[in-house]
């Protein structure tokens, strides 16, 4: 079908078309006019995303993507229409409970059904760029709009604050005897500790074994002191008991066999004066040979004496170096025994140590719960209250004259091409050719019509040549 075709069939049938389109649009006015107004309040909140004052941290959820949807789907709950009915005391009202009974029979909750019947009129509206959230209710009444509207917000605030303090209050009570529990294995641990230090003495473990370590270090000293120092005397010992034991630092050293030496040497030289004056016989020489010889067993004697004090010494000495070594192992296994007491104390340490953090650690958490449990604060706000509008929502009469205008169009053109179709009629030239399969020769005129100035062809040979190649038109 051609625009052309489209526009022949309109002009013939147009009054069918205006007949469809007066009724759709005086109907539809019609029953705009007789419904019943509608007015549609809306009440605002903001969902706050500000760090939690109490917790010192952000809200769980406040930047997830779901966030807002789930805002929404509280608002849409049962426990939120629940709680309107509550707070505005509908379940106590004679009228409603009267209504309920007739409409239900008395079978479930009356507040279930108010919640019911105010849901269908609640409308949530969440913004997509901010926190903001819109809450209309639509009733006959402006005033009872705008009280379900912030009755709905208000509603929703105490609920959202309920969903923060519940679980709060129930962490609150596990914490509390979670702490309790921590007090109780805290104490018992510093007992157990407290009764170690007292059997073991200490006071400060790492001072005590500072000090015997610094003892044991002085000891070590000592005995390597000290076996130098026997071994120096075992080595004296040793060439004092030999034949050179006359040789010996000691011996020459000494001032008594130095003055005996000398005395001998005196007399060794007056004896062979004598001798070679007086001859061996002679009394003075035999006299002198006489204190020579006792002054030579004095030598002996006390060279003897200095040797036996040189293996006294020595012996001496090993006794000193056996008794330091004695203190050097007492030493060591008193500061083996303090270390090892020592890390069993710093084992119940450190069990009181981490019983400590654990037990501060819950004595935190159960703080910020009980504080939480308490707060008053939701992290919710009412943006603007709703005021009761002064003109209705519904029904709107242009847009449903707009509408019904566009509708009535369409349903006119679908009913004249329906007309059209069940009784099919030639209207034009086009028609003909498409149902003969024949070019048109003539086609005469309407009567009063005119030829159009600077036209090369009549009216007659345009429908003439209209069908016809353009071949066969230039021939």
């Amino acid at each position: 079908m051609t625009l052309g075709q489209f526009f022949s069939i309109v002009r013939a049938r147009w009054i069918a078309a205006l007949a469809v389109l007066l009724v759709v649009v005086l109907g539809t006015l019609l029953v705009s006019l007789l419904l019943p107004k509608q007015y549609k309040a809306v009440a605002s909140v903001v969902a706050d995303s500000k760090p939690d004052p109490v917790s010192a941290v952000m809200l769980g959820g406040m930047q997830a993507p779901g966030f807002m949807a789930t805002q929404v789907d509280i608002i849409e709950s049962d426990r939120v229409a629940q709680r309107v009915v509550r707070n505005l005391k509908l379940n106590e009202n004679a009228t409603i409970r009267r209504q309920w009974q007739d409409e239900t029979g008395g079978e479930g909750s009356i507040e279930s059904w108010l919640a019911t019947v105010f849901q269908r009129q609640m409308e949530v509206i969440p913004s997509r760029e901010s926190n903001v959230i819109q809450i209309a209710y639509r009733a006959p009444d402006p005033r009872f709009a705008s009280a379900l509207a912030n009755a709905f917000a208000q509603a929703y605030i105490d609920t959202s604050l309920e969903l923060r303090v519940d679980p709060a209050r129930q962490y609150s009570t596990f914490f509390e005897s979670r702490s309790k529990d921590a007090r109780e294995t805290l104490e018992k641990a510093q007992n157990r500790l407290s009764a170690f230090q007292k059997a073991k003495g200490i006071i400060a473990s790492d001072e005590r074994l500072d000090i015997e370590n610094s003892r044991l270090n002085e000891l070590s000293s000592q005995l390597t002191t000290l076996q130098a120092i026997a071994a120096e005397s075992a080595s004296r010992q040793t060439q004092a008991q030999g034949a050179q034991g006359d040789r010996i630092a000691e011996v020459l050293n000494n001032p008594v066999l130095g003055s005996m030496k000398a005395e001998i040497s005196r007399g060794e030289g007056r004896l062979q004066e004598l001798s070679t004056r007086y001859g061996d016989n002679h009394p003075q020489v035999q006299e002198v040979k006489a204190n020579l010889a006792e002054l030579r067993l004095r030598l002996e004697a006390e060279t003897r004496k200095v040797t036996g004090s040189v293996g006294l010494n020595n012996n001496v000495n090993r006794q000193r170096e056996a008794s330091v070594r004695g203190a050097l192992d007492a030493q060591r296994t008193k500061v083996l025994q303090l270390k090892a007491v020592r890390d069993e104390g710093t084992v119940l340490m450190r069990e009181v140590d981490n019983l400590q953090r654990a037990y501060d650690a819950v004595m935190q958490r159960l703080t910020q719960t009980s504080l939480e449990s308490q707060t008053t604060q939701s992290n919710v706000n009412v943006l603007t209250q709703a005021e009761p509008p002064l003109k209705p929502a519904s029904p709107r009469i242009v847009l449903n004259t707009a509408l019904a205008v566009f509708a009535g169009l369409l349903l006119a053109i679908g009913t004249v091409l329906f007309l059209e179709l069940r009784d099919r009629r030639v209207r034009n030239v086009e028609d003909l050719v498409a149902a003969l399969g024949l070019p048109v020769i003539v086609s005469l005129p309407r009567p009063g019509s005119k030829l159009t100035l600077g036209s090369k062809y009549s009216p007659m040979q345009q429908r003439l040549l209209a069908p016809l190649p353009q071949s066969a038109r230039g021939a």
